[in-house]
């Protein structure tokens, strides 16, 4: 963007950074589990007769399938009767499989059913969160973009996000089928045999105690990894973006380093939180399998001795096979809900970040662009980007309706940051800025800024038409309108001369026009803007001499009537100006029109002859 900014970082500011300090700090102790699993919870309550009613569908399921093993014994009780006896019953055997049949089917439509309803409900919350997370983002004072990545923010609305979706959707409804199966289970093999059941649930502590042990290993591993999965995307993203700048400064094997460096502890976090929590199932299946050895060697020597029929011997292992099922699946989502935790933390993190001041005041001002003379007075401004230093120290001036005001300086002089000001980008650590007499903190954000036309030396343009990007400058304008604008800014030609005109689309990355027609472009968004006040930073740093001039003539008129301010490097685009400010250290230290400065021979002179040196 500006100077200032890059000077910020030297003065040790992340902006954008790829590197650890971007998220998560490494080392940091894990989060209040409990408590983030609570807030989520917050977000089913709305929904609380939909989750009854899964509940009451999970179970119903979960019971139907417990049943039907015990009827099945049944039918086979059925057939070891007919063939002992010689003679078999079809009729009683048809009408067991038939209930059999039935069980199956109400199992299959209450599961149905409620993973229906589940899937609803889940969509609904992941969609309110993101909601949440998208309106957060308008709300952000820009000094939290500053110190975050753009890979590290996206990593938080769209896989923390999907890890939450994942245990909402299917990990819940698991956990109320598997304590059902449980406990139904156990009910029924009570029913068939106690000490065969005693004998079973033996794996019930041995196998909690492994989930706990394993759980407690695993949940740091979990957090490392979605820390490191920001890491990766945010460098991905900035080495993307940047891929020319790399090239030109011969950093690919610098940038794969550090690709590698954190695509080697999202590897290692990864391994480790997917193996430790992996062994659950092999460990538990294990202990499973003891107890299902036993329970056929008991079953056999009951049955021989007549305590036992075959049918309950093969109901009982139905239902041990079965029970280490659901222990598993708690097992497995124990182990979800720590990542789940972990993304969830990351989530609502974001959405209780404190946001720019007195956004939900009603505002004591409200000013119509349409009215507004222009009149801007800083009064002893003083700010800093961190508590340890101040960019601004004192600064005092007051530009009058119509004048052209250019700021001028070296580079960390402030003159960027005393637009970030005006518009509050920031706010001030002292003083006050007022437009026409008005303190710009009892204006709403949204009405001061419809009061500025702006245009960066960093161009932005977005996925759409040239008529889109034009347009973006005042969402109402016309087609006329436009067209008008584009012609002011000296951009009409280069439209027409395209095979779609105005409708051609600029593509993701805008790297399907020139530089100098990106800054063009902005340049006529803010012709059509048509606010009663002009900021231009380094507006014409990316266009040739020749265009140079004949925005400099548009402007001229453009600039009629408004208060301008004009942040410029090259000193010969500011000749004309009313008044300039020369900046230095967050001070001005001279100031006056252009002939009236260089008669002083004083700093001005010197950055003048440095340009104009021959």
């Amino acid at each position: 963007m500006s100077e200032e900014k890059n000077a910020f970082r030297r003065r040790g500011g992340k902006r954008g950074h790829g590197g650890p300090g971007a998220g998560m700090m490494p080392g940091e102790k894990a989060k209040d589990f409990k408590g983030t699993m609570k807030t989520l919870a917050g977000y089913l309550k709305p929904y609380k007769f939909r989750l009854a009613a899964v509940f009451v569908f999970a179970v119903a399921s979960t019971v139907f399938t417990i049943i039907s093993p015990a009827v099945l014994g049944e039918a086979t009780d059925k057939v070891v009767e007919g063939l002992m006896g010689g003679s078999m019953d079809f009729r009683g055997l048809g009408i067991i499989l038939l209930v059999l049949l039935g069980m199956y089917g109400l199992s299959l439509f209450f599961g149905v059913a409620q993973g229906w309803i589940m899937a609803d409900v889940s969509q609904k919350i992941i969609y309110t969160l993101r909601d949440r997370m998208s309106v957060k983002t308008d709300r952000l004072p820009l000094k939290y973009f500053d110190s975050k990545t753009h890979g590290e923010i996206q990593s938080r609305m769209i896989n923390d996000i999907e890890t939450v979706n994942q245990t909402l959707s299917v990990s819940l409804t698991q956990i109320i089928t598997s304590i059902v199966t449980i406990v139904g289970i156990l009910v029924m093999m009570v029913r068939i045999s106690l000490i065969m059941t005693l004998i079973a649930v033996l794996v019930l502590p041995v196998s909690m105690g492994l989930i706990r042990l394993i759980v407690s290993k695993s949940q740091k591993h979990f957090k490392n990894q979605q820390k490191y999965l920001g890491y990766v995307n945010g460098h991905v993203e900035e080495m993307y973006t940047g891929h020319d700048i790399i090239k030109a400064f011969n950093r690919e094997e610098e940038s794969e380093k550090t690709f590698e460096e954190y695509n080697d502890r999202l590897c290692e976090s990864a391994w480790k939180s997917q193996f430790i929590s992996g062994v659950m199932m092999p460990l538990t299946g294990f202990i499973g399998n003891l107890a299902y050895v036993a329970v056929c060697l008991l079953g056999g020597y009951l049955a021989i001795n007549g305590k036992i029929s075959i049918g309950n011997i093969q109901a009982f292992i139905q239902y041990v096979r079965s029970f280490n099922q659901p222990i598993s699946q708690v097992a497995n989502v124990a182990s979800q809900l720590q990542s789940t935790a972990a993304a969830a933390e990351r989530v609502f993190e974001f959405i209780e970040e404190e946001e720019e001041e007195d956004l939900d005041r009603e505002p004591e001002t409200v000013l119509d662009p349409r009215r507004v003379k222009g009149e801007v007075s800083f009064e002893h401004v003083r700010f800093g980007y961190n508590e340890e230093e101040n960019v601004i120290k004192d600064f005092s001036f007051t530009a009058h309706c119509g004048q052209k005001i250019a700021i001028v300086g070296p580079t960390g002089a402030g003159k960027t940051t005393m637009v970030k000001l005006l518009m509050r980008f920031y706010e001030l650590k002292g003083g006050r800025i007022t437009i026409d007499g008005h303190n710009i903190k009892e204006l709403s954000r949204e009405n001061l800024r419809s009061l500025f036309s702006m245009v960066l030396q960093d161009t932005w343009l977005n996925n759409g038409t040239i008529r889109e990007n034009i347009r973006y400058g005042r969402k109402n304008a016309s087609d006329e309108e436009v067209e008008k604008a584009a012609a002011a800014a000296h951009i009409d030609h280069f439209i027409k001369t395209q095979p779609k005109g105005y409708d051609m689309e600029i593509n993701e990355e805008a790297t399907n026009i020139s530089q100098g027609q990106k800054q063009l472009l902005t340049i006529a968004r803010a012709f059509l803007a048509d606010a009663p006040i002009l900021i231009l930073d380094e507006a014409t740093s990316s266009v040739d001499t020749r265009t140079e001039q004949q925005i400099q003539q548009a402007m001229t008129a453009l600039m009629k009537g408004r208060t301008s301010f004009i942040i410029a490097h090259r000193l010969s685009t500011i000749k004309n100006a009313d008044h300039i400010l020369v900046m230095n250290h967050g001070d001005i230290i001279e100031q006056g029109d252009h002939e009236s400065l260089l008669a002083q021979n004083g700093f001005y002179t010197s950055l003048y002859n440095s340009q104009f040196a021959k």
